[in-house]
């Protein structure tokens, strides 16, 4: 191999050895603890058995739960695409300075700690909160809003949304506003344009986004584990619980296996399925 071909792969050499001992030693590391036997009497004991993954899959409480954490992440996911598409929509329509603020404004939650986010969540649901106080100001009585999916579902959708808007807004980008114009002069509603012109245009973006949503919502932690509480788990908070608490590693490991190769499936499948139609709808 010449100097000329070899220089990609030599300028790649640290950021490929970088990405093998942060990414794949530890999820090497991971799949083979998964295999270990375990007992509470002994600990975590070496040897080959699949009795961790024999319970995730024969046990229905750990159907429940992965259930649970992919309604909640479909569910967080659908809330940011009705949300963030038309927030990048307006923002790629508006002008300096307002952008800029607007731009600020969406990406202002990222520069909070998530735990500092869950627990202003928490005191706007609780008991006493905001929420509550509306409802008894309207009528309705105090509802039981904190240690709910809908809590859940409230502060991921709050945390997620920037990661929906950044992606939309950026596909934008490439949309020239004179192709609208020109559509609408040529007799075209605008909901003609929105759907012929602007959707095809938005299609990528919205699959990012909402592949990174959905993945970031399936594993998130600290939301779950502040808002949802002790009885509604969700996979990643029932990981903790295996590893510190209940200190069965193996099991630990196995289901956090099993939430990537759900994570792996379910973007890979939507990804093919919404790639090819939107190749086939322009022409590709």
């Amino acid at each position: 191999m010449s100097s000329t071909r070899a220089t990609p792969y030599v300028l790649s050499a640290p950021a490929l050895a970088l990405f093998g001992l942060m990414v794949l030693l530890p999820l090497g590391l991971t799949l083979l603890l998964s295999f270990q036997r375990f007992s509470h009497e002994t600990g975590v004991q070496g040897g080959f058995t699949l009795a961790a993954y024999a319970t995730v899959l024969g046990d229905s409480y750990y159907w429940e739960v992965f259930g649970r954490t992919g309604w909640v992440a479909l569910l967080t996911t659908l809330i940011c695409v009705a949300l963030g598409a038309p927030e990048a929509y307006i923002l790629s329509r508006m002008r300096a300075p307002w952008r800029s603020v607007f731009l600020l404004v969406i990406l202002a939650p990222l520069l909070v700690s998530v735990v500092v986010r869950a627990f202003g969540w928490s005191l706007v649901l609780g008991p006493a909160g905001f929420v509550n106080q509306f409802f008894e100001w309207v009528g309705i009585g105090r509802q039981r809003m904190l240690y709910t999916p809908i809590a859940v579902v409230v502060a991921l959708v709050h945390v997620m949304l920037p990661f929906m808007v950044i992606p939309v807004w950026t596909s934008l980008q490439k949309l020239d506003p004179q192709v609208e114009n020109a559509a609408l002069s040529l007799g075209a509603s605008r909901f003609t344009v929105w759907r012929r012109v602007v959707l095809p245009q938005v299609t990528p973006g919205l699959l990012s986004g909402g592949l990174i949503v959905f993945a970031l919502s399936a594993s998130a932690l600290a939301i779950p584990g502040l808002l949802g509480g002790r009885r509604l788990k969700m996979v990643a908070t029932l990981i903790y619980d295996e590893y510190l608490h209940e200190l069965n590693w193996p099991l630990g490991a196995a289901i956090a296996l099993a939430l990537l190769m759900v994570n792996l499936a379910v973007m890979l499948g939507t990804q093919a399925l919404l790639e090819g139609r939107y190749r086939k709808r322009m022409g590709a």
